[in-house]
């Protein structure tokens, strides 16, 4: 192996490990925010809320009529959620633009759990739905249905 090879070989290893340690500090913020997530909904005054409402909440289909009129009797505990939990577009003032790639992956991870939850679940008509309720630009959106299809194939 001559020099130039030797040389370059270690210019992609060096590389390698810079990526890597990038990659490292992303997983240890998606592991942190693992840990915690929506950790506000086991306290005061979501916890009361939700706790009156959560199998309500499970019944109702996502997107729809009934739904938005049951999210009006739980605006409080959103209201706070939203507040505290930065995964959540409505945390911020411009809404999905003001997010980081993990608070995206995080709420995308929301709602693909909360699909599970809610009467005939289903995370890309959660995508379809957000995507018009939250402004989200059709790039964003067909990044988010390309992860669901990798990720979560069904």
């Amino acid at each position: 192996m001559n020099d130039e090879i030797v040389k370059s070989n270690l210019g992609v290893i060096k590389h390698q490990h810079a990526v890597r340690e990038n990659l490292y500090r992303v997983i240890l913020e998606l592991d942190h925010r693992s840990k915690n997530h929506d950790s506000t909904k086991l306290e005061s005054p979501e916890q009361e809320i939700y706790a009156e409402f959560h199998e309500e909440l499970g019944k109702t289909e996502y997107g729809t009529k009934a739904y938005g009129d049951l999210l009006d009797k739980v605006r409080p505990a959103l209201v706070h959620h939203y507040s505290k939990n930065r995964h959540h577009p409505e945390h911020w003032p411009n809404g999905i633009n003001d997010m980081t790639l993990v608070d995206l992956i995080e709420v995308l991870c929301d709602w693909k759990a909360s699909t599970a939850k809610n009467k005939d679940g289903n995370i890309r008509k959660s995508i379809e739905i957000n995507a018009k309720r939250f402004k989200m630009s059709p790039q964003l959106r067909k990044i988010f249905e390309n992860t669901v299809r990798e990720l979560f194939p069904e």
